[in-house]
């Protein structure tokens, strides 16, 4: 009985790490149709095989909404940060005010307000850009594209200045709408996300 009980005691105060499992590093994609798997699977969708790719080490949530826009995402960053208690953001919006035709400074104003909220909670940002048809107009898109090359240089983000990057341009890659990609371009969209994203995680995979 003396045992029994001793071996209670030396259970009971073990530190908690011995006897939880560790936590897991958390990632939050906010973005749109185009991080929601719009149109396809969402198991075959870049953000699923982002989580498949990295392991159980790792916890990708997912609060994307198609037809999202930022000043839709500003009000609603902060309930799920607050939720999902991400290690990182990775921020894909702004592709629906372009195709509104929203004024740039608005877009701008969103998206930093989103960086700045995210920073301010311990968040690391990754940004993630798309680019407009070439019909909205030489200039807007331009201004559009400068946007966030600005708020990365200006915040130190590791950025992706296109998401579609090689797909987009692939009529074989791209849902019949024009805008939305298929299943069978998912991996790629998740190849060319991977550069940016293995340097910053590269010390949780190795763990």
């Amino acid at each position: 009985m003396i045992t029994l009980f001793l071996s209670f005691m030396l259970f009971s105060f073990q530190p908690a790490s011995a006897i939880m499992p560790p936590s897991k590093t958390t990632i939050l994609v906010f973005g749109d149709s185009l991080s929601a798997a719009y149109g396809i699977p969402v198991e075959k969708g870049w953000v699923q095989l982002l989580q498949e790719k990295l392991g159980e080490n790792f916890q990708v949530a997912n609060a994307s909404i198609s037809g999202e826009t930022t000043s839709g995402g500003l009000s609603r960053l902060l309930a799920s940060v607050s939720a999902i208690k991400p290690h990182y953001l990775l921020l894909e919006l702004g592709a629906n005010d372009g195709l509104q035709g929203k004024p740039i400074k608005e877009i701008q104003a969103n998206l930093e307000q989103m960086i700045k909220l995210a920073t301010q909670e311990s968040v690391k940002v990754i940004l993630i850009g798309i680019h407009l048809p070439p019909n909205y107009g030489a200039s807007y898109i331009e201004q559009f594209d400068q946007v966030y090359k600005a708020l990365a240089e200006q915040y130190k983000l590791p950025f992706v200045p296109f998401l579609l990057e090689g797909v987009a341009t692939d009529f074989n890659l791209m849902q019949a709408d024009g805008l939305h990609p298929t299943a069978e371009a998912q991996p790629k969209i998740l190849e060319h996300l991977w550069p940016t994203l293995e340097p910053v995680l590269v010390d949780v995979i190795k763990r």
